[in-house]
């Protein structure tokens, strides 16, 4: 997705590969992010960079719309610098549609999805469905192939729903996104296409990026 003229660079969110078998194994793992992220965010900051780019969901999501803001405030005031995350990337792509109401696809246990359906309500949308593909473990999330995610997005679709949203970051879906839009008319949001895409816009970077769905060919 990178555009000439932009550079990304880096730093890994130390976590172990441990068991996701249940919701306390997932609380776990919150809590693994969030002990491990300012060393990764300190990291980063020696190459200067203009903006930090949040590339993991499941934290920006947790504990409702207010807290996701307090992150991003926390992640402003340690680096001075603007942030982009996925909970705030998503409610801004959504809202260039005018969606209000959606389903959501997740690689989480269903204490994961209970905190992404309370951000997206917070926010003003409606979750009219959520899948969760309980992953069991975070390098497991990246494993899930093309046909198990189209076949959730196939089970996720309706007429009583504006768009499908895919968080967790781990998730290989910006691609398939931009096909499905087309078999199923309406837009599909890759979280990491919307983190991007958030980064880049905000920067004042206008590129039109094909191949990954509407919102960076058109937006």
């Amino acid at each position: 997705m990178r555009p000439v003229g932009v550079t990304n660079h880096i730093s890994r969110i130390r976590i172990p590969n441990i068991p996701l078998n249940n919701n306390d194994d997932f609380n776990r793992l919150i809590e693994l992010i969030a002990a491990a992220q300012d060393e990764a965010v300190d990291s980063v900051m020696s190459c200067e960079p203009d903006r930090l780019v949040l590339g993991i969901s499941a934290e920006t999501f947790w504990d409702g719309l207010e807290a996701s803001r307090k992150l991003k405030k926390q992640l402003h005031e340690r680096t001075g610098l603007p942030i982009s995350m996925g909970s705030e990337a998503c409610g801004a792509a959504l809202d260039l549609w005018n969606v209000k109401t959606i389903a959501v696809l997740t690689p989480y246990q269903p204490v994961g999805d209970k905190n992404v359906v309370r951000f997206f309500e917070e926010a003003g949308y409606s979750v009219k469905r959520i899948k969760g593909l309980k992953c069991a473990s975070p390098v497991k999330i990246a494993h899930v192939s093309e046909s198990e995610l189209r076949a959730g997005l196939q089970e996720l679709a309706g007429d009583d729903i504006d768009a499908i949203v895919q968080v967790g970051t781990n998730l290989a879906m910006a691609r398939l996104a931009a096909s499905a839009e087309i078999w199923l008319d309406r837009p599909v949001l890759a979280i990491n296409t919307a983190i991007y895409w958030h980064a880049l816009r905000q920067s004042g970077i206008n590129d039109r990026i094909s191949g990954f769905g509407a919102l960076l060919e058109r937006h």
